[in-house]
């Protein structure tokens, strides 16, 4: 049974949560401020975070980064909850690696229909079967979720590995921003493309010489593609 982490500080809105996620065939853990958040996610790696933004002590952008930036729970996946007054904060979001988010009032069903589809994406099997990808200089391995530079492991978000996956295994294909957003970010496409420029960015420059292997193409979008 997977457990999902519900971070909010308004205890009617978790319980609410708690009762119909439980209805769902989940276990459901609790956390009302940041703090206490981060150290449950480190403690019981959940299978996702429920993450409110306005919270006391450490906030939910701060709890994201935290969550991110650590190698034991990198790979969580987020949503945020978010006020409709807090469209720049659903971008800074989702540049940390935010999967998704949903704005404050929802319905029950939407969030229930977002968190599978999250879990489903997680959950499955590289779309080509292919476990390792080799390149020259470069190396991703899905099972160990590492990828390699030189034969040196380098450290990637969970979001910049699943669009580097995603790129590689649909090698040669052009994909726009709007695309990559829906597949890779499973989210509205209404929110700022902008947030794909910035993981692509961060990305080749943590590839180093191997980052001429993710192509622009002005105006269009990108694409994975070893030259020979």
């Amino acid at each position: 049974m997977k457990e999902i982490l519900v971070v909010d500080d308004e205890k009617d809105i978790v319980e609410a949560i708690e009762y119909n996620l439980k209805n769902e065939g989940y276990k459901v853990a609790k956390a009302f401020d940041g703090q206490t958040a981060v150290k449950m996610a480190k403690e019981k790696i959940p299978a996702l975070v429920l993450l409110d933004l306005m919270l006391p002590g450490l906030n939910g952008l701060d709890v994201c980064k935290i969550l991110k930036n650590n190698p034991s729970t990198a790979n969580i996946p987020v949503i945020m909850l978010t006020a409709k007054s807090e469209e720049a904060d659903k971008v800074i979001g989702l540049e940390l690696g935010a999967d998704d988010y949903l704005t404050k009032p929802f319905s029950m069903r939407e969030l229930t229909a977002r968190i599978k589809a999250i879990l489903k994406r997680y959950g499955g099997e590289a779309r080509t079967g292919k476990n390792v990808f080799k390149a020259p200089q470069l190396e991703l391995d899905i099972e160990k979720h590492e990828v390699r530079v030189a034969g040196k492991p380098i450290e990637l978000t969970a979001k910049e590995f699943a669009l580097l996956h995603y790129l590689w295994e649909n090698e040669g294909k052009v994909f726009s921003r709007e695309r990559l957003l829906d597949t890779v970010w499973g989210i509205d496409v209404a929110i700022e493309t902008r947030t794909v420029d910035v993981h692509v960015r961060r990305l080749r420059e943590k590839l180093g010489k191997a980052e001429k292997y993710v192509h622009t193409l002005r105006g269009v979008g990108y694409k994975f593609e070893v030259k020979p």
